[in-house]
């Protein structure tokens, strides 16, 4: 997929550390250290195991063959008969054979253990540049996303994370579906976004990406939930909108919100939930890529830039649970402008509640928290298609006798 080009980003970017080269023996270093402190799991030890366990599977697999062609060659060396070189040379080639096969898969173990090791210190180097913070790993991160309650073996790997002017986090997220043989590994990237305040759920569905049978998200969403906004944002976006929040998601999406998600984002699905915004894509995000680290930093510096302005957004359906509490208070100031008048002193006007309180709080009523699911009626109806065709080319020629 071809990247949209990068707009100038809001806050600075090296992208250095990426490709300059490493130090010998720096990318070791940094790994040991992380093991030390506990940051990913493993030791040293557990190469070696790896080395051993592939050792003994070519000496399992190969040790009686190698045993034969060692007698046989010792026979043909010492019995001095003619064609005894021949017999040597030729009894020596499959040995030559297991030996080159083992020392391959150890090398291809060890160099992916380098290649490990230089990938996590040039990701560290490059947070550390740009004023973040890198993690390796993270199993079932706590994160309120559509892809972030599916399947099992649920990781990040690979996180780049900041907390300025707001909390942004970068990552790589796989996880499981199915068993056996039907096992799926899915693989996403995705930037996770910090807001000031919980918004309604809401969905933006990327028209660029999708595939022959729609959306490539892994949720299906009711079709009457759907949103159609002014211009050309139809043409980029499928917005998804819980019932009766479609005034407050005009609200968020003002034409110079909508023009920046465009510009910028319409290559990426967009999920609004609680107080966080996700970017996803099916591709890994973090990587030593600088070209795609330029586009994602330009993406959340162009967003970043519109976002203070949602915390403004309070949800009015919470308003008369505000209300609601300031009348339950109102009898108490009232009792009490009366024992002072009994007491002969001068009456106390009753207490008021400040304008601030009658605003709802910040939050979002239930209805508004979560879409409603759909159900994918396109794949389904193909897949019956599918099988209602294997049916008949099974069935058919037995009616044609």
């Amino acid at each position: 997929m071809s990247l949209p080009p990068a707009a100038p980003a809001s806050y600075p970017f090296d992208a250095r550390p990426l490709v300059e080269p490493v130090a010998p023996g720096a990318a070791r270093a940094f790994v040991q250290e992380l093991r030390r402190t506990g940051r990913i799991e493993g030791s040293p030890v557990f190469g070696v195991l790896v080395i051993v366990v592939i050792a003994f599977v070519v000496v399992v697999l190969f040790g009686s063959v190698a045993i034969t062609l060692v007698t046989s060659i010792v026979s043909a060396a010492t019995a001095g008969a003619d064609g005894g070189g021949l017999a040597v040379l030729f009894g020596f080639l499959p040995l030559v054979v297991i030996g080159i096969i083992a020392a391959v898969g150890i090398t291809l173990f060890v160099r992916g253990a380098r290649s490990s090791s230089d990938r996590m210190y040039r990701l560290d180097g490059f947070a550390r540049a740009n004023g973040m913070h890198y993690e390796p790993r993270l199993d079932d991160p706590a994160l309120a996303g559509m892809i972030f309650s599916l399947g099992n073996s649920r990781h990040s790997s690979d996180l780049v994370r900041g907390d300025r002017p707001r909390f942004v986090e970068f990552a790589n997220y796989r996880y499981t579906t199915g068993s056996g043989k039907n096992q799926q590994t899915h693989h996403w990237g995705y930037v996770a976004v910090k807001l000031d305040t919980p918004l309604p759920h809401i969905v933006l569905d990327a028209m660029s990406n999708n595939g022959l049978f729609g959306s490539n998200l892994p949720l299906t969403f009711d079709k009457d939930q759907r949103l159609s906004l002014e211009g050309d944002f139809d043409e980029y976006f499928s917005l998804y909108c819980p019932a009766d929040y479609e005034r407050d998601a005009l609200y968020l999406f003002t034409p110079d919100i909508m023009a920046r998600f465009i510009d910028n984002a319409a290559a990426l699905d967009v999920e609004i939930v609680d107080d966080w915004l996700f970017l996803y894509a099916k591709r890994d995000f973090s990587t030593l890529d600088p070209q795609t680290w330029a586009w994602l930093f330009s993406v959340v510096g162009a967003l970043l830039d519109k976002l203070a302005q949602w915390a403004r957004w309070r949800d009015e359906r919470l308003a008369a649970a505000a209300a609601a509490a300031v009348t339950d208070a109102a009898p108490l100031g009232v009792a009490a402008a009366g024992a002072g008048a009994g007491q002969g002193g001068a009456a106390s006007a009753p207490f008021t509640a400040p304008l601030d309180a009658l605003r709802p709080p910040p939050g979002v009523a239930p209805q508004g928290r979560r879409l409603q699911r759909g159900v994918p009626w396109l794949p389904i109806v193909v897949g019956g298609v599918m099988v209602l065709f294997w049916i008949l080319t099974q069935i058919g020629p037995a009616f044609l006798r």
